[in-house]
């Protein structure tokens, strides 16, 4: 066992941030430092950050402590003010060596002129699967979100860094590889030619036979192309999930969001993927209590569970985020923003049961967790094994009611997966 100091990177919020931590804890071995990647997509995240400051501090008291992420770009005086916190660096610095290399308190630049993804795609490895980074940054404003000040415009990774990426994850042993992003459908618009993701995922599965399933984060509904909807629909491979950024089930509230979408394209965009393959498993993003948020308006996001069949539901109640144009609306009082976001969590919780059941006497291709004693099927339905496997296989299991996790055996593993969506 090595006897030099062990790096310690603390992850909070999305899959990319899960990605980059582990591109920064091979840059940092054998240095005693603990590096807080910070989350800044709610309230609640900045604050969870500020506490997972405090408490690795105390864990490790003689380590020099950095703080990178999202809530560190949009506020680093404010971290850097705090006495446990040694330095603080961006997210344009966070994948540099460079920056580490330094001795600097403060390195964090201007997102807004950040044109490239770093020269080495952010690559996370567990013992089930891999994430790999293909874009980062967002050119959307939607009118709630702080993520764009913090990642910067939207850019994408060349499809032949991305492939070199997954053939040598898949060579190692990985069965499943989950393409990650900040707003993944843009992809490419900004590579010579234009690819789009359709074409990126055509290219992957050509290139590398010997992946077996491939995952896709988080969606933006509006930028599903044809091409891309062919392989969501038809193509064994990609797995039958689908995260949907909806946000909302009304079309006032939507607007006023700024998101690209009404109510009837969410819809009727599901009807044609369910229709085209039946067992696609819908997830989605829902915000409850937006600003201006009447009990109508929060009655139709309460619909959109089951008119949407979202069984794989990441709900939160509204946050408002400093400098963004939601915060000067007209605010739902944080007790109401509470109640329907619970109500919201009841209906997703019961649609899901019902779903979990359905899957009795089914055939499920399980990609073991670890420790080994549980799995997720291809449509990510959390199964109980009942005895341990390899972490990382891929097992064939008749599903009996023994198997079923329900919504509130999992519901730490619910919280877990609200974490880490990108």
């Amino acid at each position: 066992m090595s006897s030099l100091p062990q790096p310690e990177v603390i992850s909070l919020g999305c899959r990319l941030n899960i990605a980059e931590s582990e591109t920064i804890q091979r840059m940092l071995d054998g240095r005693d430092v603990v590096v807080i990647n910070s989350c800044a997509v709610t309230n609640s995240a900045v604050k969870q950050t500020r506490t997972a400051i405090r408490r690795a501090r105390r864990a490790r008291p003689g380590a020099m402590l950095a703080v990178t992420g999202c809530a560190a770009q949009i506020d680093p005086a404010s971290f850097a003010a705090m006495p446990e916190v040694d330095r603080v660096i961006g997210n344009g610095e966070k994948l540099l060596p460079e920056a580490w290399a330094s001795s600097d308190a403060l390195i964090v630049g201007d997102m807004a002129r950040v044109t490239e993804i770093a020269p080495h795609l952010a690559i996370a490895v567990d013992q089930a699967r891999a994430f790999v980074e293909v874009q980062n940054g967002c050119d959307h404003r939607c009118t709630f979100c702080a993520i764009p000040f913090g990642r910067g415009p939207s850019r994408s990774a060349p499809a032949g860094a991305v492939i070199e990426a997954i053939e040598r994850v898949v060579a190692a042993g990985k069965n499943e590889i989950v393409l990650t992003g900040v707003d993944l459908t843009s992809y490419g618009h900004d590579l010579p030619g234009s690819p789009t993701l359709g074409s990126l995922i055509e290219r992957i599965l050509a290139r590398v036979p010997a992946l077996q399933r491939l995952r896709l984060s988080s969606i933006d509904a509006p930028e599903i192309d044809d091409r891309l909807f062919e392989l969501l629909t038809q193509e064994a491979r990609v797995m039958p999930h689908l995260h949907l950024s909806l946000q909302a089930g009304d079309d006032m509230i939507l607007k006023r969001m700024k998101r690209r979408h009404m109510r009837a394209d969410a819809v009727r965009l599901v009807e044609r993927l369910k229709t085209a393959r039946p067992e696609i498993a819908i997830g989605a993003d829902l915000i409850a209590g937006f600003p201006t948020e009447d009990a109508a308006m929060a009655a139709n996001s309460l619909a959109l569970i089951d008119d949407c069949d979202i069984v794989h539901a990441h709900i939160f109640p509204f946050s408002p985020r400093a400098g963004t144009p939601a915060a000067r609306m007209p605010q739902v009082e944080l007790d109401l923003r509470r109640e329907r976001a619970a109500r919201l969590r009841e209906a997703a919780a019961k649609r899901k049961a019902r779903w979990l059941d359905s899957l009795i006497g089914t055939t499920q291709q399980i990609l073991v967790e670890a420790p080994g004693d549980r799995g997720h099927g291809a449509s990510f339905a959390d199964f109980a094994l009942g005895s341990r496997h390899p972490a990382g296989s891929i097992l064939p299991i008749v599903i009996d009611p023994a198997h079923i996790r329900h919504p509130r055996e999992s519901a730490g593993d619910e919280e877990r997966e609200m974490a880490v969506t990108a």
